[in-house]
């Protein structure tokens, strides 16, 4: 199977394997530089990382090469993605780079580029750098030796994103009296969550604030939102936050240790939203993964669900598109486009426990307003990758499961975008059904491609 240096989010792979070797990471910064330069001015990137320890080699060969095409070069050091798409807008430089591979293991890492107004990078505009990045030989479209970039270091860059997260809370909400139970990850916001909450106003039990350059997601953080359940009953907490490695993404739990997903956050965000009359053309935009019981409930409740392929970004492009304001995924990327351009899970926290003191009610109520349906998810090793509608047994098979349904569920057959396996999920209400038609399907296509 064919590599592809850029995946659905950015680079990604294992240190010092392709595409995440020293050698590619500066030509990435040599080609970002060609293509995004923009006339004669002097333009600006700015980079930042989460708690890798492999972060300072990518971090210096990004700025090698980002010098090399003429760009100055910003460092910020460990701080979270929202936090760099921010402050790409906040201090108006031209391009915004993360050095992180998310919820992955410290052995992995990657990259992913902002524009200047904090969203991701198209694909078309990834497509470019790739194909600079891949071309053997040629020769770089290097400026003259006096107008090679410089890089520097700012050092009130967290504090200008704790101030950004505290100002999407109103002034008349406080959190006094609350007591959180905070997870990050050993990650990129170990240092800014806790800050945010405490000068809220809120008691924070804290979790994963100890990186030590290869503890990063090793059984903490939103991959494993049972630790913080088990912190909040043993605290007595109203509420558990599990970010992931570079926070983008949040899984919580309510004051009973029972977790919820990112479609039971985004069920509460826009109910409040749509009563609060802020919930423009009453859209909730996710992705084909979220869960049947989300559709429904919109519906209820005079809303409408938009679905988009997986990754934050199409949700984003979605979002953009269609004028709505609320968007995410059911891995807890949770978009406030009216705050961010990206998916920030503490912001998102944030704006949860602002509907628990505003309504005055303790998350495990809230909590009840969605009722996933039970999801089965199987991956089927497959020896090739064809459409599904050309696999006549597959056709069959997926009609056959959607006639049980009867409605009222669903069944998403798609393939990975990085592995030669193809996704099988079915949801319904009936978990004896769920079962029984996923096995059936994963066996089916695990025959008609093998």
């Amino acid at each position: 199977m064919e590599k592809r240096l850029f995946g659905t989010d950015g680079l990604r792979g294992r240190v010092n394997d392709y595409p995440m070797t020293p050698e590619i990471v500066m030509r990435l910064g040599l080609a970002a530089g060609e293509v995004l330069r923009n006339g004669g001015r002097r333009h600006k990137v700015l980079i930042g990382k989460d708690t890798r320890l492999s972060g300072y080699i990518y971090e210096y060969a990004l700025t090698s090469g980002f010098c090399a095409a003429g760009m100055d070069v910003i460092l910020v050091g460990p701080l979270p993605t929202p936090a760099i798409s921010f402050l790409t807008r906040d201090m108006r430089v031209d391009v915004g780079v993360v050095i992180s591979a998310s919820h992955n293991p410290f052995t992995d890492n990657g990259i992913k580029f902002f524009d200047h107004m904090g969203f991701k990078l198209p694909d078309a505009v990834e497509a470019q750098i790739a194909a600079l990045v891949e071309g053997c030989g040629r020769d770089w479209n290097l400026p003259a030796p006096e107008a090679v970039g410089r890089a520097s270091k700012i050092q009130d860059s967290t504090g200008r994103y704790i101030v950004f997260l505290k100002n999407t809370v109103p002034l008349d909400v406080s959190f006094d009296g609350l007591n959180v139970a905070l997870d990050c990850a050993n990650g990129a916001a170990f240092r800014v969550a806790p800050l945010v909450f405490e000068e809220l106003g809120a008691k924070v039990h804290k979790i994963g604030v100890e990186p030590d350059g290869t503890n990063i997601n090793r059984g903490v953080g939103s991959l494993f939102p049972e630790l913080v359940a088990r912190k909040v009953v043993e605290t007595g907490a109203d509420i558990g936050i599990a970010l992931d490695g570079d926070a983008d993404r949040v899984i919580v739990s309510d004051e009973k240790g029972r977790i919820l997903d990112g479609d039971q956050i985004m069920a509460i965000c826009a109910l409040d939203m749509l009563e609060g009359d802020r919930l423009p053309g009453n859209l909730l935009v996710a992705t084909v993964m979220s869960n049947m019981a989300l559709e429904i409930f919109m519906d209820a409740h005079g809303g409408r669900l938009v679905r988009t392929p997986v990754g934050d970004r199409y949700v984003v492009e979605a979002m953009r598109a269609k004028g709505a304001v609320l968007g995410g995924e059911q891995s807890g990327h949770l978009i406030f486009l009216d705050h961010s351009t990206t998916g920030d899970g503490t912001l998102a926290a944030l704006q949860l426990m602002r509907i628990m003191v505003r309504r005055g009610k303790p998350l495990s109520e809230l909590a009840t307003l969605l009722a996933p349906f039970p999801q089965k998810l199987v991956n089927v090793p497959v020896a090739r990758k064809i459409p599904f509608s050309e696999t006549p047994a597959i056709e069959r098979a997926t009609a056959e499961a959607q006639r049980l349904l009867a409605g009222r569920g669903r069944v998403l057959l798609r393939y990975s975008g990085t592995e030669s396996l193809a996704r099988v999920m079915v949801e319904a209400e009936d978990p004896t059904l769920v079962e029984r038609l996923c096995a059936s399907l994963a066996e089916t296509v695990a025959d008609a491609l093998r």
